[in-house]
């Protein structure tokens, strides 16, 4: 389990990149966007985007609507 800051709130994980992270999280990779210590990760690159302790994540997701 590693520490990260995911929008804003400590949490405590098992995942080791982006893409496990989302599926921990149980959020779909469709319409999501990820920024990783300010930076906003491409799509292709979710499952290669190693996690470290103490990083801070933005996730957010899009909600359709009318």
């Amino acid at each position: 389990m590693m520490g990260l800051k995911i929008n804003g709130d400590e949490r405590q994980v098992a995942s080791s990149t982006i893409e496990t992270l989302l599926g921990e999280l149980k959020i779909s990779l469709a319409g999501v966007a990820v920024e990783l210590n300010g930076e906003i990760v491409r799509k292709e690159n979710y499952g290669t985007a190693s996690l470290r302790e103490g990083d801070v994540l933005e996730i957010v997701t899009l909600v359709g609507g009318g």
